[in-house]
């Protein structure tokens, strides 16, 4: 009975011995395992220099560089009406004639009346030589030919007023008057505005007042033309900030040569105000916290933390205004995983860096 107990007591031993054996050694793999963590996956890309453009954005409204309703300066019935909704006009076209047949008669009557007074001076004129008549009649008879004169003037712009002219050349717009309406004295006929080129008016940030001159570019975007850009350049300067607002007024022309631009049409507007050549790097490298702004650099196969300072933005980069040199390699994909120190292992992917169409234009 005793060799029964001896021999299971060397079993139990045994297997406790053996337990303890392989606990020893997991513990030991697993520290091993910890103590090696294997490099990070990242990519990296060096900082490019491109021309950088300091952009401002905003929105405005446009106008018409000259713009009139065309009203009559008299009373009477249409006989020529010479308007269509959207046609183009050049300055002096005849766009309505009004019935000036009493005016024309009118002048008429002022002309033989002055033809007469022009006679009877000539003939005093010769009176005088021969000491006929005295001076003041023959004043009088040039008198009467200067008023006779005046009155011609006067009759001649009378009949000027049954006809209206486009005052510039420009768009008519729309009119419910037709030939043999009658129309009284300032009643508004239609519209004309001209188109090419337009006035754009907006505000920029009082910040941005000692970059802003006159000449620079401007571009702008309409909603109802979304794939067109309207080009042009500033022109004009308000005189002072909006205290509300702290903006200041601006005016550009913005070309419009094939006249889909319309008076009262909200547009927004790009102020190009300087460009320069600077480092930018993609946008998904930079990283912030609190207020740090940094980026990690692929040094030796480990990660660096280094702060940067930023310049412009633009859709998917960055420029880097201190902090990084050309030569550098900046870490873009991975580094939300890493601290200053880790090891890394650079792969390449195309895909790392997504593709921006919009790669030439950087904003404030």
């Amino acid at each position: 009975m005793w060799k029964q107990w001896i021999i299971a007591l060397v079993l139990v031993a045994a297997s406790a011995a053996v337990a303890l054996t392989y606990r020893s050694l997991d513990s030991s793999h697993s520290e091993s395992a910890m103590g090696e963590r294997p490099p990070s996956k990242v990519n990296t890309h060096a900082p490019q220099v491109d021309t950088v453009t300091d952009v401002v954005k905003a929105v405005g409204n446009l106008q018409a560089m000259d713009a009139v309703a065309l009203t009559t300066e008299v009373s009477g019935r249409i006989v020529e009406l010479n308007l269509a909704p959207g046609q183009h006009v050049s300055k002096g076209d005849l766009l309505v004639r009004l019935d000036d047949r009493q005016a024309r008669a009118d002048l008429n009557v002022i002309e033989a009346q002055l033809a007469d007074a022009r006679r009877q001076f000539e003939r005093a004129r010769s009176l005088r030589s021969n000491n006929s008549i005295s001076q003041s009649q023959v004043d009088e008879l040039r008198t009467a030919v200067d008023v006779a004169e005046a009155q011609r003037q006067a009759a001649r712009v009378r009949l000027e007023n049954h006809r209206l002219q486009a005052p510039f050349d420009g768009v008519v717009g729309l009119t419910d008057l037709s030939v043999g309406a009658y129309v009284a004295i300032g009643t508004i006929i239609s519209t004309l505005d001209s188109v090419d080129p337009m006035e754009l008016n907006f505000s920029i940030p009082e910040r941005f007042l000692a970059e802003v001159s006159l000449g620079q570019p401007v571009s702008g975007r309409s909603p109802a033309f979304p794939e067109t850009s309207f080009t042009g350049e500033l022109v004009e300067l308000g005189s002072r900030i909006n205290e509300l607002s702290r903006t200041l007024p601006v005016r550009a022309l913005i070309d419009n040569p094939d006249g889909k631009l319309r008076p009262g049409q909200f547009m927004s507007a790009s102020l190009t105000l300087r460009q320069r050549q600077a480092l930018v790097i993609p946008e998904q490298a930079v990283m912030i916290r609190g207020d740090e702004t940094y980026v990690f650099l692929a040094v030796d196969g480990t990660a660096q933390r280094r702060s940067v300072v930023l310049g412009s933005r633009m859709p998917g980069r960055v420029e880097i205004a201190e902090g990084l040199s050309a030569e550098d390699l900046v870490i873009v994909t991975g580094q939300d995983r890493l601290s200053s120190g880790d090891r890394i292992r650079v792969v390449d992917e195309d895909s790392a860096i997504p593709d921006n169409r919009f790669a030439g234009s950087m904003e404030s």
